[in-house]
């Protein structure tokens, strides 16, 4: 038996025992090298270290600590109200606000946990208290929530565009109006469902005046991702640049100027920033290494040797590729997903003319359906944490709007330029 099929069999086997996702790459890729090698068992350790001793990756842990600090420091609230002051009085006003206001958290934290946790403590009890149901509120917060993984700044397109040498500023550009689009399509479901179900707005709409202040108390908030990406391409900042400086930026706003957060609140956050991204730096570590084995058993060549050889066309090509990543979201972690797979997949889009940006957005928001879908999303568990419904609960009420964003998916994939408007 080939090692590649070993290797293959011991992946799914350890996947299928439970065991975690990053423990079943390095645990693979160890064995790997122990039977299937004469390399020194050193080199796991080397490869591991050297996966992460990239200045690149030096954003995550960044945006990871500023979304945390924006969460405790009052700016998502703020967002919240701004939201609502936008949108509330209209008919499902509440499950409007979740929507544009996981759209607004997105653009500033690039985590969808860190969204729906912002976002949904906030906002699910208020739903369910105004009768919108438990089901329906933990739905669309769970899967307007996966917008924080496609509206930049976004960790999963960090991690593309380190796995493909692909430029992650454009990326970031790239990535708007697919996530515009999606959110869009939510409002429309929120809209539809509020006029069958009879949902009305606020009882006591805000004043001009408190609109005003709402709006007026968000902007610090709303100027972050302005910030951020416009120091990107004014060529101020590279993008691990700008991460730091979307920390500095939370941290001046939250103890200076909104004061809802002390020092002493400091090292709290730093101690959960720091658990979230070891947690992910070791998953994209053992991802990494996964991907060095595959590599030197030639997978990537052959499996574009194989597209090429079925004479696929762009758009049958895109289509067997979101039926695949679909039911890869299922199973495997979003960064560790694009970093095996990423490499495999690209040489074929690109041998077909696709541009590898776009193909960047068709994998991400494949794996954003992903973080609704059992048995592995991640949104479904930190919904259900809030919630108090269970995780097959939250997944059976996130499926329809999880069907909007597939629709989302189909145009961007097969409407190229809507991906690749904004990039130059």
């Amino acid at each position: 038996m080939s090692a590649t099929v070993v290797l293959f069999i011991i992946f799914f086997l350890l996947l299928l025992s439970t065991t975690p996702i990053s423990v079943a790459l390095g645990l693979t890729a160890f064995l790997y090298f122990f039977y299937y090698t004469t390399l020194p068992l050193t080199q796991t350790t080397d490869t591991l270290f050297n996966s992460l001793n990239t200045f690149t990756l030096m954003a995550i842990p960044f945006f990871v600590f500023a979304a945390n600090i924006m969460s405790y420091g009052g700016i998502s609230r703020r967002l919240t109200e701004a939201a609502n002051a936008a949108v509330g009085r209209f008919p499902g006003g509440l499950a409007l606000t979740a929507v544009i206001s996981c759209m607004f958290f997105a653009a500033i934290s690039g985590s969808s946990p860190a969204t729906v946790v912002a976002v949904g403590t906030l906002l699910i009890p208020a739903m369910i208290r105004a009768g919108y149901g438990r089901n329906f509120s933990t739905g669309i917060v769970a899967t307007s929530g996966s917008l924080g993984i496609l509206i930049p700044p976004s960790i999963p397109l960090i991690v593309y565009g380190i796995a493909t040498e692909s430029n992650i500023g454009d990326l970031f550009i790239a990535g708007f109006i697919p996530g515009f689009l999606a959110g869009a399509l939510l409002l429309g479901l929120v809209i539809f469902t509020a006029w069958r179900r009879g949902l009305r707005g606020q009882e006591i709409p805000l004043t001009r005046a408190q609109r005003i202040k709402a709006f007026r108390d968000a902007f610090l908030g709303l100027l972050l991702p302005v910030f951020v990406l416009g120091g990107i391409y004014g060529g101020v900042f590279t993008p691990t640049e700008a991460a730091a400086m979307a920390v500095l930026y939370s941290l001046i706003v939250s103890l200076f100027v909104y004061r809802e957060m002390d020092l002493k609140d400091l090292g709290r956050i730093t101690v959960a920033s720091a658990r979230m991204s070891a947690m992910i730096m070791f998953i994209i570590a053992n991802a990494i290494l996964f991907s060095f084995v595959l590599t030197s058993e030639r997978i990537p060549d052959q499996i574009t040797n194989l597209f090429v050889d079925l004479d696929l066309s762009w758009l049958t090509f895109l289509l067997v590729v979101n039926a695949f990543l679909l039911l890869v979201g299922c199973f495997m972690e979003t960064s560790s997903a694009i970093l095996i797979l990423a490499p495999i997949l690209l040489p074929v889009a690109t041998q077909l003319g696709i541009n590898p940006i776009h193909f960047g957005i068709i994998m991400v928001m494949n794996l954003e359906i992903g973080m609704v879908t059992p048995p592995l999303g991640l949104n479904l568990f930190v919904a259900s944490g809030i919630s108090k419904l269970s995780v097959v609960q939250v997944a059976k009420a996130s499926a329809p709007s999880a069907l909007v964003l597939l629709a989302a998916l189909l145009i961007v994939t097969y409407v190229p330029d809507i991906a690749l408007a904004l990039v130059e």
